[in-house]
C-alpha cells in the first residue's frame, strides 16, 4: 500500500516535469500551423491583386478576362490543358516558395522571442 501510494507521487511529478515541454510544444505547432495558413492565404491572393490590377481595378475587366481565359482552357486539347495546369503547379510552388522564404527569417525571431517570454518563466509582478 505505501508503494502505490509513492508510485503515484512521482508519477504526478514526472507529468509536472513534462508540462512545459507539452505547453511549449503546442505553442510552437499552433503558431507554425498559423504561418503556413497566412501564407497559403497569400500565395492564393497574389493571382487575384495580379488580375485585378492587369484588368484596371476594374470587376467588369476581371470577369471579362477570366471569361477569355476559361473559354481557352475549355477549347483546348487535352495535351495544352495539361501543359497548362502543370504551369500552374509550378507557379504556385514557386510562389509559395518564395512567400514562405521571405516571410521565414521575421516568423523564427518571432517564435524565439515569444519563447524566451514564456509566461512560466517571468518573475510574478504582484
Amino acid at each position: 500500500m505505501i508503494v502505490s501510494h509513492l508510485a503515484d507521487r512521482t508519477l504526478q511529478a514526472n507529468l509536472r516535469s513534462l508540462l512545459p515541454f507539452l505547453q511549449g510544444s503546442c505553442f510552437v505547432l499552433i503558431e507554425t500551423a498559423r504561418f503556413a495558413a497566412t501564407s497559403l492565404l497569400i500565395v492564393l491572393g497574389l493571382p487575384l491583386a495580379l488580375f485585378l490590377f492587369v484588368a484596371g481595378w476594374d470587376l467588369g475587366g476581371l470577369f471579362t478576362q477570366l471569361a477569355n481565359l476559361s473559354d481557352r482552357y475549355l477549347e483546348a486539347n487535352s495535351l495544352r490543358r495539361s501543359l497548362f495546369s502543370q504551369d500552374l503547379r509550378g507557379c504556385f510552388l514557386v510562389l509559395a516558395g518564395g512567400v514562405t522564404l521571405f516571410r521565414m527569417p521575421r516568423f523564427l525571431k518571432r517564435l524565439a522571442a515569444d519563447l524566451d517570454n514564456h509566461p512560466a518563466r517571468e518573475e510574478s509582478r504582484d
